[in-house]
């Protein structure tokens, strides 16, 4: 077991070197592959249909009323027969097995149920032995599994890519969570992950905020909370553009009305011009052109305001499990990156010039929902998508990538499918087909209590000072919390993330305190309270942990008992689904449901008072559903906590 990231304990990474006949089968890392194998070499022999075919169609049942495997009868293509006969016939011949129960024919779909003690032989020693490690599996990273020389795959990741000086909105904080999970989902599937931050860093405003500092600045201030202060500078200084602008554009619209009627307007643009050029607005783009030249004193407070900023961020990011590789940012995109990406759209006949400006007309290349993207201003200015494409081709030189997610608003669907189509017609169709995105729904509704601007700091204090409230509502077990303050945090950060992720991503929510921070339902800090159960009935079992893989597992035979296993022994299928659905409620739906069974078999699996043997099984038991529990909980981004 390798461990892939220094500052996230617990995701943790096995291999195998093990081949099965079957593609993507991996028995000594997912149990329920062993049980795949056997299904698909007896269906074989029963239905004349090749193994190789029939493994894949093996399908994980979401619920275990349905069996633990299922196949349907359809899928197998057999021309001439009925399904559901065939699928009777089938039930029938299936020989006597060590493994399972006799299928059950339910219409098309023959369903399979494992057998009790075989299942808890198989599974509840590797959880006890593998820990942290169960469920990953580091063969489905690796460029070619039949070839381990070769390498893994890489992935970016690009999420939170907050603006430097401005709110980390509800957007941001969406992207934060989403492009966690997602980083931790593929270090944990054996890629070789590179999360990168791509900050709103350059820009116009980056001129005005310069200016606005000269003003309002203060040294102390910066340094002790660069982000909040540099907004307020911001605010101030945008308060006085405003105000300037009024009699600007008064005197443009006076200007534009006599010119309609063919006047003189030359006292009129006499008047303005000297308002113009004192203005924030202007001062704040030849600002801004000093930086686009190099100005050393320009570049220097610019650096400073973002790599202030930087810092700041990463004790937030910490505080939610995630570390970036990269900080990158529009300011570190290269000029000659978008000049050989302007040449080679003129080269392909990409882009097109219109009214002084540059565009791409997508009606001409085939796309006609694209509409039209400008690339480069009548001034000369490059945009947002200038940047992009300049980074898009950047990033595939520096990183050879396999795969590279956006993790970005619904909002911002039309620009990266511009992205991507502008990329595949300048000729990187490979490079484009390698870019996904990755989009999700709006949050409504979040502020703090105090109704103040949404930094993601405040937001948290909010939660964490909630989750505190409650806490201490319960005195004893508040007097045994060794830091109730930094649990309290802890629990708030669960609250937040674990709303964000209960829905698919595309659904917005509206941002609920009471809710959130509910011990009922299926919330973040239930959650946490499933798991702080666990380990304090581990505290107070007086077992040796260490020992409990050698436990009696054929008396686990209560129906609570069987179910609880078969659940704990989806939890690799789990993982491989949810890197199909890149969704983290794949994950929490499974892991609710774990708790929910944890909650109905505390009455009748007891550990405290029952025989020594039983008690070390059903002990071995929890234990393996706290470290399962444990281990979706790191992959989702939360750091489980033992006492609340």
């Amino acid at each position: 077991m390798a461990n892939l990231s220094a500052s996230i304990e617990g995701l943790s990474l096995q291999s195998t070197d093990k081949n099965s006949k079957f593609k993507d089968c991996f028995p000594s890392l997912n149990p329920i592959d062993i049980y795949r194998e056997h299904l698909s070499e007896e269906l074989a022999k029963v239905s004349g249909v090749d193994a190789d075919k029939i493994f894949p169609r093996i399908a994980w049942t979401a619920t275990l009323e349905k069996g633990d495997l299922s196949l349907a009868i359809p899928s197998l293509q057999l021309k001439g027969k009925n399904p559901k006969e065939l699928c009777t016939e089938f039930a029938a011949k299936f020989p006597e097995s060590d493994l399972v129960h006799p299928p059950t024919a339910t219409g098309t779909h023959l369903q399979f149920f494992f057998k009790p003690q075989p299942l808890a032989h198989t599974v509840l020693p590797r959880i006890l032995t593998e820990r942290a490690a169960y469920g990953t599996n580091g063969n489905q990273g690796l460029k070619d599994p039949s070839d381990p020389s070769k390498g893994r795959k890489k992935i970016i990741v690009e999420f939170s890519s907050p603006n430097i000086a401005k709110p980390f909105h509800a957007g941001h904080l969406r992207s934060t969570i989403i492009g966690g999970f997602l980083s931790n989902l593929y270090t944990v599937m054996g890629w070789d992950v590179i999360k990168m931050n791509y900050l709103g860093d350059w820009g116009k405003q980056y001129g005005l905020l310069a200016n606005g500092y000269k003003y309002f600045g203060s040294e102390e201030a910066l340094a002790k909370d660069p982000i909040n202060h540099l907004f307020e500078v911001y605010v101030k200084v945008n308060a006085i553009v405003t105000e300037q602008s009024k009699p600007i554009k008064d005197l443009k619209d006076q200007i534009k009305a006599k010119k309609d009627k063919g006047e003189d307007v030359a006292a009129l643009e006499a008047e303005l011009a000297p308002l113009v050029d004192a203005s924030e607005d202007e001062k704040a783009r030849r600002y801004f052109k000093s930086m686009e030249d190099g100005e050393p004193d320009a570049l220097g407070l610019w650096r400073r305001f973002r790599d202030l900023s930087i810092e700041k961020y990463k004790q937030t990011y910490a505080r939610l499990n995630i570390d970036f590789d990269v900080y990158s940012g529009e300011s570190q995109i290269k000029a000659e990156s978008m000049a050989k990406a302007y040449e080679q759209m003129k080269e392909a006949g990409v882009s097109e010039e219109s009214e002084g400006a540059v565009i791409v007309d997508f009606t001409k290349h085939g796309a006609k929902k694209l509409e039209k993207a400008i690339i480069v201003r009548k001034d000369g200015t490059p945009l947002y998508l200038t940047r992009d494409i300049g980074a898009i081709t950047e990033r595939d030189e520096a990183y050879h990538f396999d795969k590279m997610i956006y993790c970005v608003a619904m909002q911002q669907d039309l620009h990266l499918a511009q992205l991507f189509k502008i990329t595949e017609l300048m000729g990187h169709k490979d490079l484009a087909s390698r870019c996904q995105h990755i989009n999700f729904g709006m949050v409504r509704g979040m502020s703090t209590r105090k109704g103040t601007v949404k930094f993601l700091d405040d937001i948290l204090q909010d939660v964490g000072d909630k989750m505190h409230e409650v806490m201490k509502k319960n005195t004893v077990k508040y007097e045994q919390v060794a830091d109730p303050v930094k649990t309290a945090d802890t629990l708030g950060i669960t609250a937040v993330m674990v709303q964000d992720m209960t829905g698919k991503r595309i659904n917005g929510y509206e941002f609920n305190l009471e809710a959130m921070t509910s011990f009922e339902g299926d919330t973040g800090p239930y959650l946490q309270y499933a798991h702080a159960r666990l380990c304090s009935m581990a505290r107070k079992a007086e077992l040796n942990m260490d020992e409990l893989h050698t436990a009696n597992f054929d008396l686990l035979s209560e129906k609570h008992a069987v179910d609880l296993t078969r659940l704990l022994a989806q939890w690799p299928d789990v993982l491989l689904q949810t890197a199909k659905t890149l969704e983290p409620i794949t994950v929490l739906s499974y892991l609710f449901r774990m708790t929910r069974m944890l909650s109905s078999s505390y009455d009748v699996l007891k550990v405290i008072g029952s025989e020594p043997e039983l008690k070390k099984a059903r002990m071995a038991l929890y234990a393996s559903a706290r470290q399962v529990l444990h281990n979706g909980m790191r992959v989702l981004g939360l750091s489980p906590v033992e006492r609340m």
